[in-house]
């Protein structure tokens, strides 16, 4: 019965161009774009494009399989968050795992004998192109923690499932963090983790 209420066009059929992407205003760390698009109907839009370099975070896990978080005050939200490790790339050809493990150093004081690629998501489609690629580190040591001058960043261990039931209760919202997890979690359910 759902077949029969949902037509599917053919999207590999269907062409969308885009005309032209003008720059609107550059920040720090983004740069604001707006991108005409010619769309299959033949109309042509307007969209608002956030340009970003790309990211990458961590999620390290200590010798008692606890996650080691960070909680840092975020402007956006006004309030502190409760997330994993991440920072943007120096530069667009910093590999995403290096970048990862000097985020994991710089925030937590903890460097990892052992990094591996959990997972790469795009956290904000609707508007960015910014993609994240998350690894998850183990055999974690002690290092020299090197904050930027304005970080004020808290490192917390937690319980995998207190996290979870952060999550389910909607206390733990930030995107990475919860897909870094959930990556987590079925990666040691299907045994790719042990």
């Amino acid at each position: 019965m759902a077949d029969e209420l949902i037509k599917q066009d053919k999207l590999e059929n269907m062409k969308t161009e885009r005309l032209a992407r003008k720059e609107v205003a550059k920040g720090a760390i983004l740069t604001y774009c707006r991108d005409t698009v010619k769309i299959p109907n033949g109309n042509i839009r307007e969209y608002d494009y956030i340009a970003h370099q790309g990211a990458a975070a961590v999620l390290p896990v200590d010798d008692e399989g606890r996650l080691i978080l960070v909680r840092q005050y975020r402007n956006a939200l006004d309030r502190f968050t409760l997330e994993i490790p991440a920072g943007g790339l120096e530069s667009k050809d910093e590999p995403t795992i290096e970048a990862a493990a000097r985020e994991l150093t710089e925030e937590t004081g903890f460097k990892a004998g052992k990094i591996e690629f959990l997972i790469s998501i795009f956290p904000t489609v609707a508007y960015s192109g910014e993609k994240i690629d998350i690894y998850l580190a183990r055999e974690l040591t002690a290092a020299k923690r090197e904050l930027d001058e304005d970080e004020y960043i808290n490192v917390e261990a937690w319980k995998t499932e207190d996290i979870e039931e952060l999550i389910y209760d909607g206390k733990l919202q930030d995107a990475k963090t919860i897909s870094a997890i959930m990556a987590y979690k079925v990666a040691i359910n299907e045994g790719r983790i042990n």
